[in-house]
């Protein structure tokens, strides 16, 4: 059988109370909380209105002007790619008016792995640390040609920590990360010449990734800084 609550006259003062309590609030502060609310609307509505005027067809543009680039990157013809053609835009123009676009993101990948390849490495420098992408391969891929970029500028420091980026980024990749590490490590050793930096390397890859063709080669490398058991500190 249900409980029957009985309403007592405390309990309907205290209703009361209550009631009075939030009408006075209202007679307070009903200017701002409608200014609030009319600004959550606005806001809401820009946001919508941003979307649809401008966002969406940043987009579909953007994604128009990569094809015949892609196309040019794909044939191999990398001036046309970055530059254009005179008369379709190249990654380079791509990634600079559609910026904030995923294809203009994109474009900036290609604009620095292009540059890198025809030897302008402060160029490819620019467009590849401008990059960013919830893709974690190719992002990692993006962080080791940016170490490439800096290693060929000299900045060699720089071109380390990438390279560690790369390693680390997406690390269920084993294949890639295992090479990225041992780029890392190799760099450290021979370019750097720090061998205390290149033996961690050499020994997180062999830990981490111990089947792969990097990780096999690791111990040879080891030897080469006179470290015969990966044990030892």
């Amino acid at each position: 059988m249900a409980e029957t609550k009985t309403v007592t006259p405390q309990t309907r003062e205290d209703h009361e109370i209550v009631v009075d309590r939030a009408r006075d609030f209202w007679t307070r502060n009903n200017r701002l909380i409608m200014i609030l609310g009319l600004g959550i609307i606005l806001l809401a509505g820009g946001y919508l209105l941003y979307k649809k005027m401008f966002k969406e067809p940043n987009e579909v543009k953007a994604a128009e002007a990569s094809f015949r680039a892609e196309e040019y990157f794909r044939m191999d013809s990398l001036q046309k790619a970055l530059n254009g053609d005179g008369v379709n835009p190249g990654f380079a123009k791509i990634a600079d008016k559609y910026s904030g676009t995923k294809a203009g993101e994109l474009a900036h990948y290609y604009a620095g792995a292009i540059s890198l390849q025809l030897g302008d490495a402060a160029k490819a420098a620019k467009f590849l640390s401008d990059f960013s992408t919830d893709a974690p391969q190719v992002q990692a891929r993006a962080y080791k040609l940016l170490g490439d970029a800096y290693a060929e500028q000299g900045k060699n420091n720089d071109a380390l920590s990438s390279y560690k980026k790369a390693a680390h980024h997406f690390e269920q990749d084993d294949a890639n990360s295992a090479d990225y590490l041992f780029t890392a490590a190799y760099f450290a050793q021979r370019v750097l010449n720090n061998s205390k930096e290149a033996t961690d390397l050499y020994r997180e890859l062999k830990t981490k990734y111990p089947r792969t063709q990097r990780g096999i080669e690791a111990d040879k490398y080891l030897a080469q800084l006179g470290v015969y058991n990966t044990e030892d500190k």
